[in-house]
């Protein structure tokens, strides 16, 4: 069974497997995009909300002082060899507040055997979304000394 490593500047790091996300709200979403492989994808994706994921793992922020909640980033690894970084406050309801699923279903299957997928509803190109998520990091980078 497939899992991945929720990690980085949490009071909660964990190893999740598709079923522990399957635990979690589930949402929908409904996604047409543009893969530079097959061309326009149609799918249907249903799984639990990144933010929440983040949420539950306890980030290690003021989650009171919106300045501190947008200065950290997450980073997501797949076993497909894709990676990305998106902005937390991509997906604070406060700031982007987009509906970035862990999916843990595409299109009627279940996905513990692949692992969790990373799927961004609101992007027109597929290059954000990330197959069979191994890590997902969370963590601010640190200015540099001057």
């Amino acid at each position: 069974m497939a899992k991945l490593m929720l990690h980085g500047d949490l009071d909660r790091p964990a190893l999740l497997s598709v079923a522990d996300l399957r635990d979690g709200e589930q949402h929908r979403a409904e996604a047409v995009f543009d893969c530079a492989t097959y061309g326009p994808q149609h799918h249907v994706f249903e799984g639990v909300l990144l933010r929440d994921v983040v949420t539950s793992a306890g980030p290690a922020f003021d989650a009171r002082r919106r300045k501190d909640r947008s200065r950290f980033l997450l980073a997501v690894s797949g076993g497909d060899g894709h990676h990305t970084v998106p902005a937390r406050a991509e997906l604070d309801a406060d700031f982007g507040d987009s509906p970035v699923l862990l999916a843990t279903r595409l299109d009627g299957q279940d996905l513990d055997a692949s692992g969790a997928q990373l799927v961004v509803p609101s992007d027109r190109c597929g290059a954000r979304y990330v197959s069979a998520v191994t890590h997902v990091w969370f963590g601010s980078l640190a200015a540099p000394a001057l």
